[in-house]
C-alpha cells in the first residue's frame, strides 16, 4: 500500500492506495454538459508517465487554491494547473480537482510536489485470470447519460452508448489499425462489428489480403492458429494483457475487462463456470432490455488520438493522414 504526502512537509495527503492500470477513459471528454462520474474506485492510485491520479475522496490534508478555479458553469478543469494545496505547510500546489461537466471526476497529484510513501501492508494480490473473469461484471454497452442541472430523471437523461465503450474501442482501433499496416480487417459479426467494422472499412485501404481478427481470452476456446489479431482482456490490477496458454503470434489487442466480457459473453455473460452469486438466467431475464441508443456508435475520438500518437507505428505516413483527417471524420460522425 501506498500514502502520498506533501514533498516540502511531508504530511499525508492521501489514504492508504494500492495500484491498479489507468483505465482507458482516464483522459476523456464525453458529450457538452454530461455529468459523469468519478474516475477511480475507491482505494486505488494509477499512474500515467509520471502522474497520479486518485478518487477525490481518497485526499487528505487538501485545500482548494482559489484563484485557480478554472472551469466551465459546472465545476473544475485543471486548465490554471495544480488549484490543491497542502493543508499543512500550504507551499506547494500539490494536486489537480478535476469535477467539470463531462469530465471524470478525479483528483491527479502533481508529481513534482508529492513522494511515495510505502506502508507495510504490501496491498491485494491480482487475481489470477479465471479468478477475475468469474468475479467481473460486464459493462453494458449503453446506458442513461444525465446532464448536470437536472433536478431528476426525465428530461435530463438519455440512453446513449457507454463512454467507457466508446473509451475502449477508442484504444482498440489505435491498436488494430497500427496492426493492420492499412490492410483490411474484418472483425467478428454481431456487437464486435457494430463497435468496430464501419470504423475500419472508412479508414482502411481495401486492397491486399484481409487481417481477421478474433475475441480471445479467458473460457473461450483457443483461436484459429491463421487469426493475425486478438481482441483480449486487460487485467484492471496489472494492466497487462490477457495472452494465450504457449504465446501466440498474433497481435494483441487490450479491452477494459468489462466491454470484453459483454462482447465475449453476450447478455447474459455466463462463462463456463459461473460463479455462485450470478443470478440464475431466469431472473436476469425479467429485466426488459435496455433502450437502444439512436445513432450508430462512434468511436472516442480523443482516446483513438492520444493511445495513436503513443504507438511506434503513428510515424507512418498514412496513420499520420488518418490523424489529419481526424476532425473530419468527426464531423461525419464515425467519431
Amino acid at each position: 500500500m501506498i500514502v502520498f504526502v506533501c514533498a516540502g512537509c511531508g504530511a499525508e495527503l492521501t489514504a492508504p492506495l494500492s495500484q491498479v492500470a489507468l483505465p482507458a477513459h482516464a483522459h476523456q471528454k464525453y458529450g457538452n454538459g454530461v455529468q459523469l462520474p468519478v474516475l477511480m474506485e475507491p482505494g486505488t492510485f494509477a499512474v500515467e508517465s509520471e502522474s497520479f491520479v486518485i478518487a477525490p475522496r481518497d485526499t487528505r490534508g487538501t485545500v482548494l487554491i482559489p484563484e485557480k478555479s478554472s472551469g466551465y458553469c459546472c465545476g473544475l478543469d485543471g486548465g490554471d494547473g495544480p488549484n490543491m494545496a497542502c493543508e499543512v505547510c500550504g507551499l506547494l500546489p500539490v494536486a489537480s480537482r478535476i469535477d467539470d461537466c463531462s469530465l471524470w471526476q478525479a483528483v491527479w497529484l502533481a508529481p513534482n510536489a508529492v513522494r511515495r510513501h510505502a506502508l507495510g501492508d504490501a496491498g491485494p494480490v491480482p487475481l489470477p485470470w479465471a479468478d477475475l473473469t468469474a468475479a467481473a461484471v460486464g459493462t453494458p454497452p449503453y446506458e442513461p447519460i444525465a446532464s448536470w442541472g437536472g433536478r431528476q430523471l426525465g428530461l435530463y437523461h438519455w440512453w446513449s452508448w457507454s463512454p467507457r465503450w466508446e473509451a475502449g474501442a477508442g484504444r482498440a482501433l489505435a491498436h488494430l489499425l497500427a496492426a493492420s499496416g492499412g490492410r483490411p480487417v474484418s472483425v467478428p459479426h454481431g456487437l464486435t462489428a457494430e463497435v468496430f467494422q464501419r470504423a475500419l472499412d472508412a479508414l482502411l485501404s481495401a486492397d491486399g489480403p484481409t487481417l481477421h481478427a478474433a475475441l480471445a481470452g479467458p473460457y473461450l476456446p483457443a483461436p484459429d492458429t491463421d487469426t493475425d489479431l486478438l481482441l483480449v482482456p486487460e487485467h484492471p490490477q496489472t494492466g497487462e494483457t490477457w495472452t494465450p496458454a504457449g504465446g501466440t503470434s498474433a497481435y494483441l489487442v487490450p479491452l477494459p475487462l468489462g466491454v470484453w466480457l459483454w462482447l465475449a459473453f453476450p447478455e447474459p455473460h455466463l462463462p463456463a463456470d459461473p460463479p455462485p452469486q450470478v443470478l440464475p438466467v431466469e431472473l436476469l431475464r425479467d429485466d426488459p432490455p435496455a433502450p437502444r441508443p439512436g445513432h450508430l456508435f462512434r468511436i472516442d475520438a480523443g482516446v483513438f488520438r492520444h493511445t495513436l500518437l503513443r504507438l511506434p507505428a503513428a510515424c507512418d505516413p498514412w496513420l499520420r493522414e488518418v490523424l489529419e483527417h481526424l476532425p473530419t471524420y468527426v464531423r461525419t460522425g464515425l467519431f
